[in-house]
């Protein structure tokens, strides 16, 4: 494969921002795979994409499942032999309308198992394929509600707690990488998608652009940031 061709990987990419981020890349001459852990809807949005001349194949990764992610990166290592871009956006918003310690606590659990540890297990199983070209961007999807001001806040706590632990991630990974390998947190707004809802006053392709311009960052662009509408945001 050429050298100039770049590969990036989107998780959670057959719908909302993850779809709109595939798209958007593919548009940018990048080589994108689709990641989902849906072999069907993830099957049919990259043909929907091929279908538009657009350089989208299919993953099938769930990243609940460390042996899933395994098997992923070595498929990547396999076809590709790189890769340039990784976002991580798969993730869940579980919260029912309670207290953190009055919740059922499986609603942590899985809540942190998607959106922490998931991304967690992402990074460390491809960031192999970064490290030995010496060049790679991570972008974590975050959210505002991961800021150590909302912890003051009652409500959302599963969420929240999973998104500030991806934020402390983002800034601990960033500062022990070495290499051209930036690691950054996005938080995309509130988006209309099926996890934001239909009043949501962003759309997907609105906070896809929010989240892209890292993916194409130089050297001398930031690391283990937070940013949102392309500033950086307090954590």
């Amino acid at each position: 494969m050429s050298k100039d061709i770049k590969v990036a990987l989107v998780t959670g990419g057959n719908r909302g921002i993850g779809y709109e981020l595939v798209k958007q890349l593919a548009l940018n001459s990048f080589k994108v795979i689709l990641a989902s852990r849906d072999p069907e809807m993830g099957h049919e949005g990259a043909q929907k994409l091929k279908e538009s001349n657009l350089d989208v194949s299919f993953l099938v990764m769930d990243v609940d499942n460390q042996e899933s992610i395994h098997q992923a990166a070595i498929t990547v290592n396999e076809r590709y032999g790189r890769l340039d871009v990784l976002i991580n956006n798969a993730g869940v918003y579980l919260d029912e309308n309670k207290n953190l310690v009055n919740m059922d606590p499986s609603i942590l659990e899985k809540t942190m198992a998607t959106n922490f540890f998931g991304v967690y297990h992402v990074i460390r199983s491809f960031i192999p394929l970064m490290e030995k070209q010496g060049y790679g961007r991570i972008i974590n999807v975050s959210s505002e509600y991961g800021a150590m001001s909302e912890m003051s806040y009652p409500g959302v706590g599963a969420y929240k707690l999973s998104k500030f632990a991806l934020n402390g991630l983002t800034r601990l990974a960033a500062a022990e990488i070495k290499g051209d390998i930036k690691i950054n947190a996005v938080d995309p707004g509130w988006v209309s998608t099926d996890m934001g809802g239909s009043s949501a006053p962003r759309t997907p392709k609105q906070a896809a652009e929010s989240i892209l311009w890292l993916a194409t960052i130089g050297p001398e662009g930031p690391n283990g940031g937070f940013f949102r509408d392309g500033k950086r945001s307090d954590w």
